[in-house]
């Protein structure tokens, strides 16, 4: 129904922006890596997927048609919904989605909250013969990409309003919490926001 939004953006918040569109501000959920590229005051176009339930009007956004193509197709899949598909591609590239489905790497899979082994089993099952061509020489995680995930977290701190220094802080203090494997970078994300929460 709504395929796409052009804008100015207006406010963005850990989950969200707000794009004004003729007038009108359309509240579009967007994952970090999206929101890292949006700037108050700035235009911006983003490709969007609006998911209706009885309750509610969802539009959700991307940075591109492939990121949308593939957030629609993975709720074929018995078992994922909307915000599910979105924390998939917070955590992956579409690419490395794509790499890790037809290889069978329910390890990467497993990576996001909210996925178990016998879920990323049902998504290689269920998607594997039509998630498209997969680009050899993928990256694994969307964290990976773009400077790691300090460049991440630093960028959408810097998109929601704080300084840099102020990011640059928070992303020290958060660096010194992890400890083992990585978390995904929302998760990272909302523990900064958290530390300068406090300092606000």
């Amino acid at each position: 129904m709504i395929a796409s939004v052009r804008g100015v953006v207006t406010t963005t918040g850990p989950d969200h922006a707000v794009i004004e569109v003729g007038g009108v501000g359309l509240a579009v959920q967007c994952a970090p890596g999206t929101l890292a590229d949006l700037r108050v005051g700035q235009p911006a176009r983003l490709a969007t997927s609006l998911v209706v339930r009885e309750d509610s009007l969802t539009l959700y956004g991307f940075a591109d048609d492939d990121a949308k193509a593939l957030f629609e197709l993975l709720q074929t899949a018995s078992g994922v919904g909307p915000r599910l598909a979105q924390a998939v591609l917070a955590v992956h590239t579409p690419d490395a989605v794509r790499k890790a489905i037809a290889n069978a790497d329910t390890a990467a899979l497993t990576r996001v909250p909210g996925i178990g082994k016998k879920g990323a089993e049902r998504l290689v099952l269920e998607l594997r013969d039509r998630i498209g061509p997969v680009p050899v020489g993928v990256d694994g995680a969307a964290g990976v990409t773009g400077g790691g995930w300090p460049e991440q977290v630093r960028q959408a701190l810097v998109g929601l309003g704080w300084t840099a220094s102020q990011a640059d802080q928070a992303v020290a203090a958060v660096a010194e919490t992890v400890d083992g494997p990585t978390p995904p970078v929302p998760v990272l994300l909302k523990q900064a926001i958290r530390l300068l929460g406090r300092t606000r």
